[in-house]
């Protein structure tokens, strides 16, 4: 099972967020990075449109990272999870 923190930004579209904000970890099925976003977004449908693209690619601001890595290429979600591997997706931040 992964591990999936999702960063308090995202956890607020939640119909269960938590009191003032934060974290929120699910554990979920799945041998990849897709497939361990897939049970997400089973169990929260209205994430995938923060954190997908039409496409299926992480969205430009959204950052995440597998056992503290980011993830070299958005468009591809065929990344293999370990078995206790831990993904965290946060917004990215943007500007200067």
């Amino acid at each position: 099972m992964a591990r999936v923190v999702l960063a308090s930004a995202l956890s607020r579209w939640l119909p269960q967020a938590p009191p003032g904000g934060g974290e929120v970890a699910l554990e979920v099925p799945g041998g990849s990075l897709a497939e361990a976003l897939e049970g997400v977004f089973a169990r929260h449908p209205t994430l995938r449109g923060y954190v997908l693209d039409e496409r299926g690619a992480v969205r430009h601001h959204v950052a995440v990272f597998v056992d503290g890595e980011a993830i070299r290429d958005k468009r591809d979600l065929g990344q293999v999870l370990g078995a206790n591997a831990e993904v965290y997706v946060m917004q990215a931040l943007s500007g200067g």
